[in-house]
């Protein structure tokens, strides 16, 4: 969902360290950020974790993300590094081009959707920022696709965010399955 793939090492390198700092502000985005890296070189032979981590936070990483799920993990960098945890990244990344190539081929490939989606969001999740499901939005409804955003009232976190879309979602799925017409959730230009 890149609208601009870089072409060269430099243009790669800017892109993952923004895409680092965008990760890292609390252990738990950096958690994420950090299982997403492992999945992807473990997918990618020609990655390796210290492109982008020392080597203590490479073997940190290995070790964690082969043991834990993200949210434990989470409470494991925190355990063990507590505020200290971004000393285990490197001041720059190299192999940048490789690893923002990897991860457009590892992303969801842009293929408008055969049903209709919905997307609740909290203003105070962290986890999935919503330029992420905005981006996604654009490209599919460019597509002809069905997408809509809901904003949910208050702010909603990552973790509050499923129980109080619940109603709102059960109700939306019933209706598809009722056949009742949907209108198009697309922004309207």
């Amino acid at each position: 969902m890149l609208p601009n793939i870089p072409a060269d090492e430099a243009g790669a390198q800017q892109l993952m360290n923004g895409f680092t700092q965008a990760n890292v502000p609390n252990v738990f985005l950096f958690a994420h950020y950090v299982m997403g890296l492992w999945g992807t070189q473990a997918a990618f032979p020609g990655l390796q974790l210290t492109d982008v981590l020392t080597e203590d936070g490479s073997k940190a990483v290995d070790k964690l993300s082969s043991n834990k799920c993200v949210h434990v993990l989470a409470d494991s960098f925190n355990y063990a590094y507590g505020d200290q945890y971004k000393t285990l990244l490197k001041p720059e990344p190299s192999n940048s081009l490789a690893w923002v190539n990897a991860f457009v081929e590892g992303s969801v490939k842009p293929v408008k959707p055969v049903a209709p989606v919905v997307i609740y969001w909290g203003t105070k999740d962290t986890a999935v920022p919503p330029i992420m499901h905005e981006l996604y939005q654009k490209q599919m409804c460019a597509m002809g696709a069905n997408v809509g955003r809901n904003q949910l009232p208050g702010e909603q976190t990552h973790f509050t965010t499923p129980g109080v879309s619940a109603p709102m979602y059960l109700e939306w799925v019933k209706d598809r399955i009722a056949g009742k017409p949907l209108e198009n959730g697309c922004p309207k230009n």
